[in-house]
């Protein structure tokens, strides 16, 4: 069955070559010119990976992302956008992105790191271990269903927390490195990189917040620690 790849661009010609890259390599995709058209093919469509820009009229970017993240915290969204400030690139992966890639852009390296999402969401990508539920203090965290539960109260994470926190959990009271976190989850351990994945762990160290007995502690110059019992 084909992958469904949802394009939410304002420029015809752009959207018409990113839709037919896409086509051309096997993928079902669609194209929506604005950010209101793109939430409404998303409901009726429910796509495998929406890709957005994040000028467009009206609706932007950010607010799509936000409102499909209010209900679904699992479809992977990448943002295909000329706007390169740092806190641009924050505010994205705050939202909830799994990629952010800035204009101009390579055709082929939006196709790869479209690939490498879904192969992450169908466990073929990444070598993690092969453990997917794990005990932690008094959640538990069901990478498979990217699900972290406390109290019966069930958090839904997106596909790149789920993937960080499967790392920790992983490597559990021992150092993560914080260059090879990067390069496996991100594939470049670059400045913009890492102020995502500070981002990402504020995010989860507010997930684990419930419990004293867990948490995620820097160790300078290296990277991660999480602590917790099983």
């Amino acid at each position: 069955m084909k992958h469904k790849i949802l394009i939410v661009e304002d420029d015809p010609n752009l959207g018409i070559i990113v839709k037919e890259s896409f086509e051309t390599r096997g993928f079902e995709a669609r194209l929506s010119e604005n950010g209101k058209k793109g939430y409404a093919e998303y409901v009726r469509w429910k796509p495998d990976v929406c890709i957005l820009d994040i000028m467009m009229p009206e609706k932007d970017g950010f607010t799509l992302a936000e409102e499909i993240r209010a209900t679904d915290q699992h479809t992977p969204i990448i943002f295909l956008t000329a706007r390169s400030f740092n806190e641009d690139v924050l505010k994205a992966f705050a939202i909830g992105a799994d990629d952010y890639i800035k204009k101009p852009f390579s055709m082929e390296e939006l196709i790869y790191r479209t690939k490498a999402i879904l192969k992450r969401l169908s466990g073929t990508g990444l070598e993690f271990s092969k453990t997917f539920e794990y005990p932690l203090g008094k959640y538990q965290f069901d990478y498979r269903h990217l699900t972290l539960t406390f109290n019966n109260k069930q958090q839904k994470l997106t596909s790149r927390e789920a993937d960080l926190l499967k790392l920790l959990c992983d490597h559990k009271n021992q150092v993560l490195d914080r260059g090879e976190t990067l390069k496996k989850l991100w594939g470049d351990d670059n400045f913009f990189n890492g102020r995502s994945l500070d981002v990402f762990i504020t995010k989860i160290r507010k997930y684990l917040k419930n419990d004293d007995d867990v948490e995620i502690i820097n160790v300078r110059g290296k990277g991660y620690k999480l602590i917790g019992d099983d």
